[in-house]
C-alpha cells in the first residue's frame, strides 16, 4: 500500500531580513534566529539587496534560511515586497540585520499577536547590549511636520516613558523589528513602490490607523539592537546624497498619497528649492559641495533609490 506524502504545514511566521552590505550583522542575526525556541514555527527569508560584501555567501552557513538575491539595489521597499510575496507565514516579522533576537522573541510576539484580533502588529522592546531601551517609536507625521522631517532626514522620535510589562499602543514603530499580520499587507497589495528606500514604516502605520486598528509595543519581549556599521560605499558623497534625496522624496510621496496631490507637490517643490539653496551656500562655505549639489540634482529630477543607479 502506497503511503501518501503529506504537504508540510505552512510556518506560522515568516522572518524577512533585507540585507545590504552588512554581512557581520546578518550572520549574528541569523545565528540568534536559529537558536530560537521553538524554531519550527518560522521560516527565514533573506533578501540580499545587491550587496557587494560577503553577504551572499552566508547561504552555505545557514542552509535553513532562504536567500533571495537581487542583482542591484532596488531600494528597501521593493526588496521587502519581494520577500513578502515569497513568504508563507500567517505573520511577517520584519527584522533588520542589526537586531539580535532573544530565544523567545519570535514565539513571544506571535503569541501576543495571535491572542488579540484587534491588533494588526506588535514589536519587541529594542535595547542595547546593556539592556537600555533604544529609540524605536516615532510620531506619525502630518503636513505640518513632514517638511521639517524631510530636511532632517529622519522621523520625529517619541519618548518611550516608563515601560512596565504591559503593552503600549504606538503610532509609528521602526521596521527594525515588527511583526504584522500578512493578510493586512496582502490586502494593501503590499507596500506602495512609489517609495524607494524610505517611508515604508510610515506607510504601514498610516494604513493601520486608517483601518482603525493598532500596533502594540510589548516590553516583556525584547531584542538587542546593535549599532549599524555604515559600509564605505554608503559614505561616498553621491551615495549619501541619493539616500538623503530618497527620504525627502518619500516624504512628498507620503503627503501626496494621504493628504492630497497638491500638498505633496508643494512639499516636493519646496524641498527642491531648499536643496538648491543649500547647494549654493555650500560654495560659499566650501563644505560638502559635491554632496549638496548631488542631492539637489536628485531632488529636482525626482530620483529615488530604485535600481536604476549604476554607481551603486
Amino acid at each position: 500500500m502506497e503511503q501518501t506524502q503529506q504537504t508540510p504545514a505552512p510556518p506560522e511566521v515568516s522572518v524577512i531580513l533585507v540585507s545590504e552590505d552588512n554581512a557581520a550583522a546578518l550572520r549574528r542575526s541569523l545565528k540568534a534566529l536559529e537558536a530560537s525556541s521553538p524554531r519550527e514555527i518560522f521560516e527565514i527569508l533573506v533578501v540580499d539587496n545587491g550587496s557587494q560584501d560577503e553577504s551572499p555567501r552566508l547561504e552555505s552557513e545557514f542552509p535553513e534560511a532562504k536567500f533571495l538575491r537581487l542583482p542591484r539595489r532596488f531600494g528597501y521597499v521593493k526588496a521587502l515586497n519581494i520577500g513578502m510575496r515569497t513568504a508563507k507565514g500567517e505573520f511577517f516579522l520584519f527584522l533588520a540585520p542589526e537586531v539580535e533576537v532573544e530565544p523567545d522573541t519570535v514565539a513571544g510576539l506571535a503569541e501576543r499577536l495571535a491572542a488579540d484580533p484587534t491588533t494588526v502588529a506588535v514589536c519587541p522592546l529594542l535595547v542595547d547590549g546593556e539592556g537600555r531601551p533604544q529609540v524605536q517609536c516615532y510620531r506619525l507625521p502630518g503636513p505640518d511636520r513632514v517638511m521639517r522631517q524631510a530636511c532632517r532626514g529622519q522621523h520625529e522620535p517619541v519618548e518611550a516613558g516608563a515601560l512596565g510589562e504591559e503593552s503600549a499602543a504606538v503610532e509609528l514603530p521602526s521596521l527594525a523589528a515588527l511583526m504584522i499580520r500578512s493578510y493586512f499587507l496582502k490586502g494593501l497589495r503590499y507596500i506602495d513602490e512609489r517609495y524607494g528606500q524610505s517611508w515604508a514604516d510610515a506607510e504601514i502605520a498610516a494604513q493601520v490607523r486608517r483601518a482603525g486598528r493598532k500596533i502594540l509595543l510589548i516590553p516583556s519581549v525584547r531584542a538587542i539592537l546593535h549599532p549599524a556599521q555604515i559600509p564605505a560605499l554608503r559614505q561616498e558623497a553621491k551615495v549619501r546624497a541619493l539616500y538623503s534625496a530618497d527620504f525627502a522624496l518619500g516624504a512628498a510621496a507620503f503627503l501626496g498619497k494621504h493628504f492630497g496631490f497638491l500638498t505633496g507637490l508643494k512639499v516636493r517643490i519646496g524641498l527642491a528649492a531648499w536643496a538648491a539653496l543649500r547647494a549654493l551656500a555650500s560654495l560659499v562655505r566650501l563644505r560638502e559641495v559635491a554632496y549638496e549639489f548631488y542631492r539637489a540634482g536628485f531632488l529636482i529630477k525626482g530620483q529615488k533609490l530604485d535600481g536604476t543607479q549604476r554607481f551603486l
